[in-house]
């Protein structure tokens, strides 16, 4: 009875940091889209970013706690045909919504960058971002193909190459509109091939030719030239530092304890990006330093309970989609966290289940179920092993 006790106390309090960081990210994007020359037309319900977040969080449970119902297994391309596997489909989708989204008359362009489709029509339609899908697809995929094909990962032509062609086609394909996705991507997948047991020289064999994409495509970007400028001397160029002045601002602003929630002043059209990139520094200036180290601490629990899942997950598949799943949140977490404290370059990367958009949290929740799920299997394994024990 204790190790049941002990092994649901691990799901429960992965459901716990989600919820509550899901929770916070709720709370703070309708505090920092607050708008003095704003009137809530709840005709035009999906216009606000605040309203829709809403709408989204009790969604976003519901997706989780569907998700975690769901087998793991009938990802994997090992215990399944592959025809019966959810991943060859996810993948298929994942490319052929980056396609579209690339297509002038049917992406949405926003902020100079092509990245939504629009879901519906009219005043209910909502916008999705095929990247956020193709990043998880990537991630499951990759666990999937280094589980199904573990002999062959170590050869060139037979396991290493069509890993890497797929991750390279959906990078591909983000890389001209969204380089922070497009770079995540990559390296969420050079970490689960190390992981997953490629050879070194294999792996670093790419690294030159991104490196090369990787730099072209900042020099030949004027407004990535100037944000890098910027971060390297602020003084330069003071609209390119606008944002990270203004977020150390409002963290500085907010002290031990903050102003209190919904008093900050920052959000009043004084820091862009305040529900997306930037939700930290409101958070920070409303709760203070405690406030934001709180949430920081959440993110790392959950980190090291993931961890616990993969570790004492038996399966393979089991112990690459969790990992994948965990890299993914805490790389996504530390870039954020990174940008809002000046730590690393301004760089659109929402943090996982605060920031506003419906697609990224909806998508976090649906893994952070699949990593339920993984939790779960593995207590019920243990239950049974200390049953015959």
């Amino acid at each position: 009875m204790q190790a049941k006790i002990g092994n649901n106390y691990l799901s429960g309090m992965i459901e716990s940091a989600v919820i509550l960081l899901m929770a916070t990210g709720t709370i703070f994007v309708y505090s920092a889209g607050a708008n003095v020359n704003v009137n809530y037309d709840l005709g035009h319900f999906y216009n606000f970013t605040t309203l829709k977040q809403l709408l989204f969080f009790p969604l976003a449970i519901a997706v989780m706690y569907l998700v975690s119902k769901i087998d793991y297994k009938r990802l994997s391309l090992n215990t399944n045909p592959i025809g019966k596997s959810f991943t060859p489909y996810l993948i298929i989708v994942s490319i052929m919504l980056l396609v579209l989204v690339l297509i002038p008359s049917i992406g949405i362009e926003k902020n100079g960058a092509r990245r939504w489709l629009a879901i519906g029509a009219g005043s209910v339609s909502i916008s999705f971002q095929p990247s956020e899908l193709a990043k998880w697809s990537i991630v499951i995929f990759m666990a999937a193909f280094l589980d199904r094909f573990a002999s062959n990962i170590g050869r060139f032509k037979k396991g290493f190459l069509p890993v890497c062609s797929v991750a390279a086609v959906a990078a591909g394909l983000i890389v001209t509109q969204d380089l922070g996705s497009a770079v995540l991507i990559c390296f969420l997948s050079f970490l689960l091939l190390v992981i997953g047991g490629a050879k070194w020289r294999h792996i670093l064999l790419p690294v030159p030719i991104l490196a090369v994409i990787f730099y072209f495509a900042i020099a030949t970007s004027p407004y990535r030239m100037s944000r890098l400028k910027a971060f390297v001397n602020p003084g330069v160029d003071s609209n390119a530092s606008y944002q990270a002045q203004q977020s150390l601002i409002a963290i500085s602003s907010g002290k031990l304890w903050g102003k209190g929630l919904g008093r900050g002043v920052l959000k009043y059209g004084h820091l862009p990006e305040d529900t997306t990139d930037f939700i930290l520094s409101i958070i920070a200036e409303e709760l203070g330093f405690a406030g934001a180290i709180a949430v920081i601490l959440i993110f790392v629990l959950l980190v090291v309970l993931g961890i616990i899942v993969v570790f004492r997950c038996k399966d393979r598949f089991g112990q690459l989609l969790g990992c994948g799943i965990v890299l993914a949140i805490a790389v996504q977490a530390a870039i954020n966290i990174g940008v809002a404290t000046v730590i690393l370059p301004t760089k659109g990367m929402p943090l996982p289940f605060i920031s506003a958009g419906g697609t990224s949290m909806l998508l976090s929740a649906a893994a952070a179920g699949i990593l339920l799920n993984i939790a779960r299997q593995t207590e019920v394994k243990r239950e049974l092993e200390d049953g015959y024990d």
